[in-house]
């Protein structure tokens, strides 16, 4: 028969970390199948993760987080798929408490991390932005958009493997795929622990940061684009109008600058509509999961 859950670990150079990491999993889920998708690593991860009993799928260079997501997921034998990092991160004791909530009839269970884990005041506010905005676009309580410790129905997941970027904002676009394709997303709160290897987590500002602005797109694209939209071509209008008015009464003209904010709230608007046409798309024959 073949196994129930998958348990998928995408790992890079995590050589130091699998050895305690991998028992521990086994202990706790001994009927599983663990996959560790090796990412192009320099340090003999795939061959440990082998030696340690692991199913292996290797990439012949480093193709990203999702990649190896995908990869992992395309290839796993379970009805669930339980994602989590191989850096140690996260604790291999609260996974069958993500299948427990699972069980309840979620489609997705999402591992939400503790404000206090997180690794600087940047990524504490950034996190609480992205909850925040992504609870407003989609009606719900978001308690964590971008953890990658989750577990869910792997026929559903499937679904959306296209949508999935290469990159390192998977949880972000499957959570937000899942809202919008009427999947129920639960979440439980956990304790995120430090990296094994903290060296290999240095902070850069302009790579988060343009992260971050990726990232708010992906939430209002994915979901409903006009409730990005919208609102910004309704205070561009406003600009326009409001500055027109004031040209008007004081230079008596209607100047270029209203009406390049006039004509960019339309086409601000009319982005949106497709984007929303464009998005409907991506969640057809969703609707037999």
């Amino acid at each position: 028969m073949l196994p129930n859950v998958t348990i998928v670990l995408p790992a890079k150079n995590e050589a130091a970390s699998l050895p305690s990491l991998l028992p521990r999993i086994r202990e706790i889920m001994p009927e599983a199948e663990i996959l560790v998708v090796d990412d192009g690593s320099s340090d003999g991860t795939g061959d440990l993760a082998a030696s340690l009993g692991a199913t292996v799928i290797r990439n012949p260079y480093s193709m990203g987080n999702g990649a190896a997501i995908k990869a992992g997921a395309r290839a796993a034998k379970g009805e669930v798929l339980v994602f989590m990092d191989a850096d140690g991160q996260h604790d291999p004791g609260d996974i069958p408490r993500l299948l427990e909530m699972l069980d309840q009839g979620f489609k997705m269970v999402v591992g939400a991390r503790k404000t206090s884990t997180h690794a600087s005041w940047w990524r504490r506010w950034a996190n609480h932005f992205y909850n925040r905005l992504a609870s407003v676009m989609t009606g719900y309580r978001i308690e964590d958009l971008t953890s990658g410790f989750r577990a869910a129905d792997a026929r559903s997941f499937r679904k959306f493997l296209y949508l999935l970027p290469n990159g390192f904002s998977y949880p972000t676009t499957s959570t937000m795929a899942f809202f919008r394709a009427g999947f129920p997303v639960g979440y439980i709160p956990i304790e995120a622990r430090s990296r094994h290897d903290s060296s290999s987590s240095h902070i850069r500002l302009v790579r988060d940061g343009i992260r971050f602005f990726i990232i708010i797109l992906k939430i209002g694209t994915l979901f409903s684009p006009m409730r990005l939209f919208l609102p910004i071509s309704t205070a561009l209008l406003l600009l326009g109008v409001g500055y027109y008015g004031y040209t008007y009464f004081t230079l008596h003209r209607f100047t270029n600058m209203s009406a390049l904010l006039l004509m960019s709230s339309m086409l601000t608007f009319l982005i949106g509509m497709l984007s929303e046409q464009v998005s409907a798309l991506h969640y057809r024959g969703t609707e037999d999961s």
